[in-house]
């Protein structure tokens, strides 16, 4: 197992918890609407080759929800401050879901600071036509099963996560999602015609079978970012970092390396 930690930064006075592990490069990960509350096998593997830093966004895990926090972007321009506080160069961001959202928005403003983009099934465009899964109208143990294409994953996660022990952190959490992306669902009408301005070697991971935001998704973040790569993990929902965590990794790694050497 790598070491890693957990400790506490302050952030224009909000304090954020951040787990950290591994040697090598920085990469920042940006999770999704679950939250960040554990170290996971993902976070493991990549943190034999990577830096990894994983901050839990103002609002969830418990945390007190800051009265400036309205919209993604205002999560996007944190995390800007965020970069410049621990003061991270040529880091690797890789966004999940909601945090694939916010790293689109933090690398319109300004990806100054970082090598690459990686988004995951990335919320935050809309396709009119295109079926999705509202996780917004499922119950609690509907929506972790539409997260997967392997439903015995989903059976493992339903009782690790469903549990009276942390029902008060993830209605937290569940309340802040309700605050970003409700209205409109999971997508701002305007992201899409500044995707252009993404100047950061990207790539788009995505599930196959991702019932919230098909795979038409991936095909459109690679259409509207520049110089974008895809990466379809076949038999894979939503989660390809858990569902099928080599895959992913091996995906990641890859695309960071290819790019530290054409740098």
């Amino acid at each position: 197992m790598t070491d890693h930690s957990t400790s506490f930064v302050d952030i224009r006075g909000d304090r954020l918890q951040v787990m950290r592990g591994g040697t090598g490069d920085r990469l920042v990960v940006l999770h999704g609407a679950g939250g960040a509350a554990a170290w996971l096998p993902y976070m493991e593997k990549l943190a034999q080759r990577f830096d990894v830093i994983v901050p839990q966004h103002p609002g969830f895990g418990g945390s007190k929800l800051p009265d400036w926090l309205e919209t993604v972007a205002d999560l996007a321009n944190f995390y800007l401050d965020f970069l410049d506080q621990l003061d991270l160069r040529n880091a690797h961001l890789v966004g999940f879901s909601l945090g694939g959202w916010i790293a689109a928005e933090l690398a319109i403003r300004n990806a100054s600071r970082l090598a690459t983009l990686t988004l995951v099934g990335a919320a935050g465009l809309h396709l009119p036509g295109v079926p999705q899964v509202d996780i917004f109208a499922r119950s609690e143990e509907q929506a972790i099963r539409e997260l997967f294409h392997d439903q015995t994953l989903a059976d493992d996660m339903v009782k690790r996560v469903v549990t009276p022990d942390s029902e008060d952190i993830r209605l937290s959490n569940q309340l802040v999602v309700a605050r970003l992306a409700w209205q409109p669902r999971f997508h701002d009408p305007q992201l899409a015609k500044w995707l252009h301005r993404i100047r950061v070697p990207t790539l788009v991971v995505w599930g196959e079978q991702d019932r919230l935001f098909p795979k038409e998704y991936a095909a459109a973040y690679q259409r509207l970012v520049p110089g974008a790569r895809s990466v379809i993990i076949p038999h894979c929902g939503h989660l390809p970092e858990i569902e099928k965590t080599d895959a992913f990794v091996s995906a990641v790694e890859s695309f960071c390396a290819k790019e530290r050497v054409a740098a």
